[in-house]
């Protein structure tokens, strides 16, 4: 009977991926693959929508579709909301839904909920509870187990206010939440944590989140295994609703030219619309063609068409260029280069799109990785990973007391110092100096780091230098290739062929500030010598050097600022 209350207080986490437009449910499986659970209806990807029909609750997919028909009772987009005051959220993204309005300070929706005649006042607390209930039963179901804790994502943009409404309306919904990490961390973490990943190294990643109604960009410096935000861009008008737009506007435009009507004019022909140009959207990211068809779009009047990607990219050519603005715009805002960047990460549902990897792999150099499904097979589906990393963390801490992760979390752990500048390595062997960096900037800190350096062929003292050191980019014009004659009876001798070769730009580093001197004497010819840096905290160093397999160390100290 002892274990009866054991079992009863056993913790079973899943993560949660809670996005404005739609939500993701994921769980570890005892094979240590991560699992991306479907709800009843089948979908992974399940929209942050609730609809009430007589006192009957729909949820997902199934209350997406009741937009067109009942949606005055259909609430939706409101992960924004919590823990906002009514005066400081924007309400366009639920004009086709139940509306917000104030009810004390804070926002509510006015619903019919029940079988009664009457509506009710429903704070966007209790539908958060209501719709984390129906994410934690599909779990559930899924499972065969009962679901009580989660690690649950969030926009970097978060104020602790939204963060603790979020919190609390998890605990209503019998949910712990066991931590709250942020969306482009648990996208990063998605890939570092497949089996095939390769070990801990130091990047800088973009993750650039693309979602139905918003779009947020960050900047994650990993370092040591440890996760930074370096800087974030929002864009909260910019999203796949934009995009839907556009093939709204051109569907509409087809049916006002044959039918002398604009759909977009009633309100439920818009919303059939909009419902079914998201579907086209999503076509087109994986097909060179897709249809559109509706019945009794306005006036009684079915509707058939058709558009191919080649006409959707350039409709939306502006859109696009958007989304690389807002990318740039963030790499700009971390005072860094598109040359410093090692990974971009596409998440979100819009990521699918082939046109924006496409552009973005435009403007970065080729060594940098682009994670989305058009540029990599092995690439994670976007809409998949914010769900998956929070999984992972899920993982991690569900066998942890709640003072462990307290401790863990609290300011004075994850709050850490980090370095400023670069810290490397200038090596003499009787050549010029040069620079590698060994520690770069935004490493948290303490940090330690070895690195192995060769030592001239023929042996004898090597100096050392440790130093701190900053990059620029240095940019070189190509030399201007010599002009062909062209034959005087060649056809294409209009076409002009000599394209302007771009600038070729790379990463200079250079020594800004001398640390420590060490010299290691008598190293056997063809040797190496090995370096050891280690920075504390206080920006105090302790570094270490000797030849490899050599039996003694030459060691240095400096104090800290601190």
């Amino acid at each position: 009977m002892g274990d009866a209350t054991n079992t009863e207080a056993e913790r079973f986490a899943i993560g949660i991926s809670f996005g404005n437009t739609s939500s993701s449910i994921a769980r570890i499986s005892p094979e240590g693959k991560v699992e991306v659970i479907a709800n009843e209806e089948g979908d992974r990807q399940i929209p942050s929508i609730l609809s009430y029909i007589e006192g009957e609750e729909y949820h997902g997919t199934q209350a997406k579709a009741q937009l067109i028909r009942n949606s005055k009772n259909t609430v939706a987009y409101f992960r924004d909301f919590l823990g906002k005051e009514f005066k400081a959220i924007d309400p366009t993204p639920c004009h086709a839904s139940a509306h917000p309005e104030q009810s004390s300070s804070t926002v509510a929706f006015t619903i019919r909920d029940t079988p009664s005649e009457s509506p009710n006042t429903i704070t966007v607390s209790e539908i958060t509870t209501r719709h984390i209930r129906r994410l934690k039963q599909s779990a559930a179901d899924f499972l065969g187990k009962e679901v009580n804790a989660a690690v649950i994502t969030v926009p970097t943009d978060f104020t602790d206010a939204q963060r603790e409404a979020l919190v609390a309306a998890a605990k209503a919904a019998g949910v712990e939440v066991l931590q709250l990490i942020h969306e482009p961390v648990a996208a990063v973490m998605a890939y570092d944590a497949r089996p095939e990943a390769p070990a801990v190294s130091d990047k800088l990643v973009v993750v650039a989140d693309l979602g139905g109604t918003r779009s947020d960009v960050a900047v994650v410096a990993c370092r040591g295994g440890m996760y930074t935000i370096l800087a974030t861009a929002h864009d909260y008008e910019l999203g796949g609703a934009s995009l839907d737009q556009i093939i709204i506007d051109f569907f509409a435009k087809e049916f006002i030219k044959k039918h002398k009507t604009d759909p977009r004019e009633d309100a439920r022909g818009l919303a059939k619309l909009k419902l079914e140009c998201e579907g086209t959207r999503k076509a087109l990211s994986l097909s060179a063609n897709a249809q559109l068809s509706i019945e009794s779009l306005a006036d009684g009047i079915d509707f058939s068409s058709t558009i191919n990607r080649t006409r959707y990219e350039l409709l939306s050519n502006k859109v696009f260029g958007q989304f690389i603005d807002l990318i740039q715009q963030v790499i700009k805002k971390a005072e860094l280069d598109v040359l410093d960047i090692d990974e971009v990460i596409f998440s979100g549902g819009v990521s699918h799109t082939p046109k924006i990897a496409q552009l973005a792999s435009n403007i970065f150099p080729e060594k940098t990785v682009i994670l989305a499904p058009s540029t990599l097979t092995t690439a994670i589906n976007p809409s998949e990973l914010s769900a998956r990393g929070a999984a992972f963390q899920a993982s991690l801490v569900q066998e942890f007391d709640v003072e462990d992760i307290e401790q863990s979390i609290h300011p004075m752990v994850t709050v850490i110092p980090h370095l400023t500048k670069a810290i490397g390595v200038e090596f003499s062997s009787g050549s010029e100096l040069a620079f590698t960096p060994l520690l770069n900037v935004a490493t948290a800190l303490p940090a330690r780091r070895i690195a192995q350096y060769s030592a001239p062929k023929e042996g004898g003292d090597v100096l050392i230098r440790v130093c701190e050191g900053a990059h620029e980019i240095k940019v070189t014009k190509p030399e201007p290739k010599a002009k062909q004659e062209k034959p005087a009876d060649d056809e294409d001798s209009d076409f002009d062929s000599d394209e302007e070769e771009e600038d070729i730009r790379e990463i200079i580093w250079k020594t800004e500030k001398p640390i420590a001197e060490l010299a290691v004497k008598g190293i056997k010819a063809g040797g190496k010598v090995e370096v050891m840096v280690h920075v504390n905290p206080d920006l105090g160093l302790q570094i270490t050097a000797r030849e490899v397999g050599g039996s003694t160390a030459v060691r240095g100290a400096i104090n800290g600022s601190a």
